[in-house]
């Protein structure tokens, strides 16, 4: 599966519904497939309204939106990092919408609300880390990645993968980690040196970890429960969360700013946060940690107590200013580097 701009148009669900129509609703989505599939599917089961999902990454989405902001087509966006989503809610591409379950989520879901000023809510997070083929490392006698440090060692030469940033969400996070670990001098001289190491820079963010299934790649920078999703599919596949820290992202939702169908947009963002819609993810074997205190931790979710995660700044890094200064820097720092 890839994050390519996906329209799996109105869904021929084939499921009973009520008997009376209620409307239409239009999710951009970017979660995987599965998920946004099956969404889709018990939202419409639920209310009867005929829902269109459009897959795409947060970076695709949040252009198209800048795109389409004369004349919306797209009433939800789903899923994604959440600094996009952040910038999103400070270009007025998205509506004030204050939920009724505000009360039942996780602090780190309700201050996503806050700082937005309202225009996004947390609806599950996830940490960010290696994921590594354990075949190809053993048969290239290669010890897994354990530390940021060791992304630079030569014997990982051309056997790393990571999403740009431009598509990507998954690869602003990684650099606003590194920026905020190291410092930014520091930071966009490890990615430099790391470049020689790069073999692909993918277009989305759960691309790498899905070459490190198929033998590939041997490393990939992604979000660690994509590697548990891979390993339950029977994949070589383990992961890892850095030694000095990481960060991790907030994924959020969004109503768009002149949403034609604006009250199933606000049904949807309430359903959205239930415990009852949030226990999808790991139905769909996604295992993020999910917003609604209500909802089970799937057992196979990576736990945050186990890891060194860092005081992920999203106010900050979420700033359509700062994000815009920190992609333009890659590009021209690292981007523009020739291919190894």
């Amino acid at each position: 599966m890839r994050f390519a701009a996906v329209c799996l148009g109105t869904l021929a669900l084939g499921v009973a519904t009520p008997a009376t129509a209620q409307g239409v609703l239009n999710v951009y989505c970017s979660v995987q497939v599965e998920w946004c599939t099956l969404i889709a599917n018990e939202f419409q089961k639920a209310t009867g309204t005929k829902v269109s999902i459009t897959q795409k990454g947060s970076g695709e989405t949040i252009a198209q939106l800048k795109a389409e902001a004369q004349n919306p087509k797209g009433d939800v966006w789903f899923g994604g990092t959440g600094d996009p989503h952040l910038q999103a809610a400070e270009e007025n591409l998205t509506e004030v919408y204050k939920s009724p379950r505000l009360g039942e989520l996780h602090p780190w879901a309700v201050k996503q609300n806050t700082d937005s000023g309202g225009k996004t809510v947390g609806i599950y997070a996830g940490a960010l880390g290696f994921g590594f083929n354990t075949e190809l490392l053993a048969k290239k006698g290669v010890k897994a990645p354990a530390c940021w440090a060791d992304l630079l060692k030569p014997e990982l030469k051309g056997e790393i993968q990571v999403a740009n940033p431009n598509s990507s969400g998954t690869a602003y996070v990684a650099i606003a980690t590194l920026v905020q670990l190291m410092g930014e001098e520091k930071a966009f001289d490890f990615l430099k040196k790391m470049h020689a190491n790069v073999n692909a820079y993918t277009r989305s963010g759960t691309a790498p970890m899905k070459a490190v299934a198929r033998g590939e790649t041997a490393v990939s920078i992604s979000f660690v429960h994509d590697g548990v999703t891979e390993a339950l599919a029977g994949f070589p596949v383990k992961t890892a969360t850095p030694c000095e820290g990481t960060g991790y992202e907030i994924g959020s939702m969004s109503i768009v700013k002149g949403a034609r169908n604006l009250a199933n947009a606000k049904k949807f963002y309430d359903w959205a946060l239930t415990p009852e819609a949030q226990k999808l993810g790991a139905q769909a074997k996604q295992f993020q940690v999910p917003s609604n205190k209500a909802t089970p931790l799937p057992p196979e979710a990576p736990k945050f107590a186990d890891m060194k995660l860092i005081d992920y700044d999203q106010a900050k890094y979420g700033k359509s200013a700062e994000r815009k200064r920190l992609i333009a820097r890659w590009d021209k720092e690292v981007g523009a580097l020739p291919k190894p």
